[in-house]
């Protein structure tokens, strides 16, 4: 095969089991060997157009009756996929990155936070592949703060610490919307700063491992750190 967008085995294999596109097999393989998302899971999909993640969380989740939710929030208008969803899938059109923490939160069940938070966020290419590469890491560290908060600047190497009197309104959007135990998926495009994100990854988390998918493209440099069981 040649070229970024030529049909292949995982492109024919998707199109034969009804997921929306081919990277539907790189979550399927992270949930393969690492099984983050869980009957009864709250799952936050970040970046989640066209949709081939949401399918695969929601097969994930088991029987409509197992329970569970998952929302995928994307920039552009997604139309949740007939197939592999159900009842408990819905999206949302909007920045994440410019939507307060308690609003995201908001959207989970009970407004208690999610389980599993999969950040599959891409900066548009330019090519360049020093400046793909920082905004790839800028985009990750604000799924990072998305999801843990305050807990990024308590890090030795975090950057985002807060300044000047707390209120209620800014409290609740200093705490991440990961529950406790929960589980984070960054992608990144590989570059020497990676290595710098897993360290400041590392302390807050009980585990954080790299992963690079089968269905990941020859030409690609992505590549994703699963985090797993968030230390609060």
């Amino acid at each position: 095969m040649s070229g970024a967008g030529a049909p292949d085995f995982f492109y024919r294999e998707a199109q034969r089991l009804g997921y929306v596109a081919r990277s539907a097999f790189k979550l399927l393989q992270i949930q393969k060997q690492h099984k983050l998302i869980t009957p009864g899971s709250s799952v936050l999909d970040l970046g989640c157009a066209p949709g081939a993640w949401l399918q695969v969380a929601c097969q994930s989740l088991g029987p409509l009756k197992n329970g569970g939710n998952v929302v995928g929030i994307d920039l552009k208008k997604v139309k949740v996929p007939s197939l592999h969803c159900d009842v408990r899938v819905k999206t949302v059109c909007a920045d994440v990155m410019n939507l307060p923490k308690h609003q995201i939160r908001a959207l989970s069940p009970q407004q208690k936070g999610f389980s599993v938070i999969l950040s599959d966020m891409c900066p548009a290419v330019s090519g360049i592949t020093t400046k793909d590469a920082a905004l790839s890491v800028e985009l990750g560290m604000q799924a990072l703060d998305l999801a843990v908060g305050e807990a990024v600047s308590a890090h030795p190497d975090g950057d985002n610490r807060r300044e000047g009197p707390s209120d209620s309104a800014s409290d609740a959007d200093d705490s991440g919307v990961l529950q406790a135990g929960g589980h984070l998926v960054i992608k990144l495009l590989e570059s020497e700063n990676i290595q710098e994100f897993s360290r400041i990854c590392k302390p807050l988390f009980k585990k954080a491992s790299w992963l690079r998918p089968k269905a990941t493209r020859s030409s690609s440099r992505e590549i994703y750190l699963i985090c797993q069981g968030l230390k609060l």
